[in-house]
């Protein structure tokens, strides 16, 4: 009898689909036929999240229908870390657990499972991360690749559990993660985005001293157009740091900055008080050092203790700052986190209030900055097509996958390129424009 089919049901941030695409390509490389119908395949591991309420209502409702499909689920992730003892009393239907430090054994995992096992592998503080040489079978579009540098943090932020599931902070080696980039170039991508829980603390752990900007040097020597980043924290974006965005080439000039207020009482309660002093500071030195930067941020509204004078301030500081691109949260309390206890709680309908006239103030400043570029000719990295209309779908270096806007174009190109697109007309998230042929064709 062969070996049985497996689907993988993805949920969560990029983090977590590197693990999903680590776990495929070690079953596909022990000759396990990967599905991605979930109504064909034996086994469907959900790899989940637990980061927030919404993620894990997410996940739960992904579990409870294929519960109802009668599949044999293996769940994964964030949530298999967190809730290890109740999912599988809650879930008959769950036939393993495996947590975020243990997703390199789902080979065994699978084979005890198809000898009538039910199987807990879940590590109390996860070590593992997966280098160069661990199989990778990628779900993203070809000519994108997630690059982790990094996993685990080591930072306390009072609203959040992630230390607790996926541990303390392990970065990769310089060599280790240039030797993968040097792969993916290979194999076609065209724009790699370096990630971690904290990107500008790489190489702390490891070498003594964040080694971001010698990351960022080598990685100008692959052959690779776009190497992006995320969560670039203010207080790493040092000197060193900022002449190696400048200086490499193939880096972007785009920078995710996971600032999450402004007012120095909320940082202080969110256990990041040393932020306070310098997001003002860093935000002005990165335009003046970088003029052409694109920067990206997140904000919690509603925090514990938030007050209409607390949100004025934030709100004065997205005017002042003029992000380009900016996501809003709703502070959501996690039971084993210290912002859980903490007094004055603010409701729901505050919180989405806030978040609403947050998102307000922002859309002016969004669309003005994409109004910038009618008329100019960007670089376009080509990702879907419309067979019906000959549409093209596509991202210029302003815009991150999934989180940002979208360039939508016509003319002559082809899938996984880059082309130069002249941009006609632009909304509040997104540009249209067409191809500039090129002289001569």
């Amino acid at each position: 009898m062969g070996k049985p089919t497996i689907a993988i049901s993805h949920l969560g941030c990029e983090k977590n689909r590197i693990d999903s695409e680590h776990m495929l390509g070690l079953l596909a490389q022990a000759g396990y036929q990967i599905d991605a119908n979930e109504a064909l395949a034996d086994y469907v591991i959900v790899n989940t999240c637990s980061f927030i309420e919404v993620a894990r209502e997410e996940s739960v409702r992904t579990l409870v229908e294929l519960a109802e499909a009668e599949k044999k689920i293996i769940i994964s992730g964030c949530m298999a870390q967190h809730f290890k003892e109740q999912l599988l009393e809650e879930l008959p239907e769950a036939v393993a657990i495996v947590g975020t430090g243990d997703y390199q054994k789902i080979v065994d995992v699978v084979e005890r499972v198809e000898r009538g096992e039910i199987v807990k592998e879940v590590a109390a503080k996860p070590t593992y991360i997966a280098d160069e040489k661990t199989p990778r079978y990628r779900t993203t579009a070809e000519a994108v690749a997630y690059l982790r540098v990094a996993e685990g943090c080591d930072y306390k932020c009072s609203f959040c559990i992630i230390p607790q599931l996926r541990g303390k902070q392990r970065s990769r080696s310089i060599e280790s993660i240039v030797a993968e980039a040097k792969e993916l170039a290979e194999q076609g991508v065209e724009e790699i985005i370096l990630i971690s829980q904290i990107t500008t603390n790489y190489g702390l752990d490891l070498y003594g001293e964040p080694k971001l900007a010698q990351l960022l040097r080598e990685l100008g020597k692959v052959d690779v157009p776009w190497i992006r980043m995320h969560y670039a924290y203010p207080t790493g974006l040092t000197p060193q740091v900022i002449a190696a965005i400048k200086e490499t080439q193939n880096v972007l000039p785009y920078l995710d900055l996971p600032l999450q207020h402004s007012h120095p009482e909320i940082l202080r309660a969110m256990n990041r008080p040393w932020q306070g002093e310098v997001n003002d500071k860093i935000i002005e030195r990165l335009k003046k050092e970088i003029p052409e930067a694109v920067l990206r941020t997140t904000f919690i509204v509603g925090f514990p203790g938030e007050t209409e004078e607390h949100f004025a301030h934030l709100m004065q500081f997205v005017k002042r700052h003029e992000f380009d691109h900016l996501g809003v949260f709703t502070f959501s309390p996690e039971a084993e986190t210290p912002a859980y206890n903490l007094p004055k709680q603010v409701t729901q309908a505050v919180k989405e209030k806030r978040r609403e006239a947050l998102m307000q103030v922002q859309q002016p400043i969004a669309a003005k900055k994409n109004q910038a570029w009618v008329g100019k000719t960007v670089e376009v990295l080509v990702e879907q097509e419309n067979p019906e209309t000959g549409a093209w779908l596509g991202r210029s270096a302003r815009f991150a996958p999934e989180v940002d806007g979208l360039v939508y174009f016509e003319g002559e190109t082809s899938l996984g390129s880059m082309c130069k697109v002249k941009i006609k007309a632009a909304e509040v998230y997104d540009l249209y424009g067409e191809v500039v042929k090129e002289a001569g064709n």
